[in-house]
């Protein structure tokens, strides 16, 4: 599948869409995108050093949030990870704030990381305007002022100015080019993380989460009808409206509220668990009677319950009126225990066990 990139006659796009072609890093989907954001901003004239801070600010959510990898050889995770403990910016800071602190550290360690970018990336993406080169820095900087070839910018070793050329084009489509870099980059980190789900979820941090206020109803709905259900965690009984909805396994690696990952816990405990991982031997026993329970009774006293169809991802051969009869346990199983070694894999802790 491709993506097509609005065309001008005047302008060489098919060299815009060949800026991501043997890519080995992150660096120009984020150089890209960042461009955008400053043009975006009413700036044709941008200090290289705002564009690091946003590649950093940008991928700021995918990296600390959602662990996802770049590759072994990618130093923006890096960076990100040493600059979140240098400048002590939140996982869950708000991207804005986030380059602007970037934008303003006094830090000498965050300046050199930031650096390393401005020998990598601002004259290797005009790679297709300039192939000859071969990466030439110096003779890349020389040609780019004059806006050789069409090149959608110049630079000089404080910033890089916009050619008026493609000023007009960048910014109309900038929504387009956007999602452009989106794509690639998905393909690209989806090669990097082929066990990771929902790849292009996260790329963006969420305006918001849900509410999960149907998983609410959905579990009032058992409780009606169990009474009292003990937290797998704390062992606290929990009753019609007491209880937090928890994601075992956390939203951050699953990135979805499917009710089969949810389940009712002690809401103090709710907010120590945070993004950890529930170990199998301690809690996947207790989590499957929750979620057995809830399959029977939903099934006999609420058959046409919309939420049942999340269970169906787990069982896509079973109807949802039939699933008491399937092989529950061994399929929760079979689902949970992977998705668990593959988060682990990737970054996030297992919790401790709670008493």
């Amino acid at each position: 599948m491709t993506f097509p990139l609005p065309q001008r006659p005047e302008l060489p796009i098919a060299l815009l869409a060949a800026s991501f072609n043997n890519t080995s890093a992150t660096y120009k989907y984020y150089w890209l995108l960042s461009i955008l954001s400053e043009l975006e901003g009413g700036k044709t004239v941008i200090p290289k050093h705002r564009i690091f801070a946003g590649m950093v600010s940008l991928a700021w959510y995918t990296v600390n949030y959602f662990h996802i990898s770049f590759g072994k050889q990618d130093q923006l995770q890096r960076a990100i990870s040493q600059i979140r403990e240098l400048e002590g910016i939140t996982i869950d800071e708000k991207q804005e704030v986030v380059k602007q602190k970037i934008i303003n550290s006094l830090n000498p360690a965050t300046a050199k990381m930031l650096r390393y970018f401005d020998s990598e990336v601002p004259h290797r993406y005009l790679s297709p305007w300039f192939p000859e080169l071969k990466g030439n820095r110096a003779e890349i900087y020389r040609l780019s002022a004059g806006f050789e070839n069409d090149c959608p910018y110049a630079l000089d070793e404080q910033n890089l100015t916009i050619n008026p050329l493609w000023h007009g084009y960048l910014l109309e489509h900038a929504g387009i080019l956007k999602a452009f870099c989106y794509w690639h980059l998905s393909l690209y980190l989806q090669k990097h993380n082929p066990n990771v789900p929902d790849i292009p979820n996260k790329l963006i941090k969420p305006a918001r989460r849900n509410n999960l206020l149907n998983q609410r109803k959905f579990w009032n709905r058992v409780l009606d009808h169990t009474g009292p259900l003990e937290c797998i965690y704390t062992h606290k009984k929990l009753v019609h409206g007491s209880f937090a909805v928890e994601h075992f396994i956390p939203y951050a690696f699953v990135s979805h509220d499917l009710i089969w990952n949810l389940i009712p816990a002690d809401p103090s405990f709710n907010s120590r668990k945070n993004d950890k991982l529930p170990r199998m031997e301690d809690y996947f026993d207790e989590y499957y009677l929750l979620q057995k329970t809830a399959i029977e009774v939903m099934t006999v006293n609420h058959p046409n319950e919309p939420m049942m169809e999340d269970y169906l991802s787990l069982f896509p051969n079973a109807d949802a009126q039939q699933l008491p009869e399937t092989d529950l346990r061994g399929k929760f199983l079979e689902n949970i225990q992977p998705l668990l070694t593959i988060a682990n894999n990737n970054g996030f802790e297992y919790m401790g066990r709670f008493l």
